[in-house]
């Protein structure tokens, strides 16, 4: 099985109540196991339309699917949980992303790994470094290699209410 890290948020409607559909959803998906979930946070929504605060969380889980179809099950997660797709960065009920899939690269029109902003992204890393602390990639040096943890220390904490990191 493939080790492998997906990003839920939700900023509309019963925002726990979406995360955890996303964790039962995943933990049903054939070929896909949950091995951890980080803490939930809340977090002020970066870019988009004025909007709600985010809860946000990591999933890392252990997969026999290909990324692509990981990424399908994200969005069928999505769908289930009534999720519009309008205005980027705008306000959803479930956001799923596949942030690492293992030491696989994807660059096609659908799927990016490892997820491109996820380096810039408190409300990504945080709850990464929940469920992975030792995780080591390097997003600017490839091959030399720096923890999730040291990247996620470097950000600003995305909301005073929230927990911080």
């Amino acid at each position: 099985m493939t080790q492998a890290f997906l990003a839920l948020g939700s900023n509309l409607g019963d925002r726990a109540a979406n995360l955890q559909g996303a964790v039962d959803g995943l933990a049903r998906a054939p070929g896909t196991r949950v091995i951890a979930i980080s803490r939930v946070y809340e977090t002020a929504p970066v870019g988009g339309p004025e909007q709600g605060p985010y809860l946000n969380a990591v999933v890392e889980v252990a997969t026999d699917l290909d990324p692509h179809a990981l990424l399908a099950v994200g969005q069928q997660l999505e769908r289930a949980a009534q999720r519009v797709r309008g205005e980027r960065w705008g306000p959803r009920t479930l956001d799923v992303d596949v942030l690492l899939f293992d030491d696989i690269e994807v660059d096609t029109d659908d799927l990016v790994v490892p997820h491109p902003r996820m380096w810039e992204r408190a409300f990504v890393l945080v709850p990464l470094r929940d469920v992975a602390p030792d995780l080591v990639r390097d997003p600017i040096h490839p091959g030399e290699g720096v923890s999730l943890a040291a990247v996620a220390l470097t950000l600003p904490w995305m909301n005073d209410s929230a927990p911080s990191p």
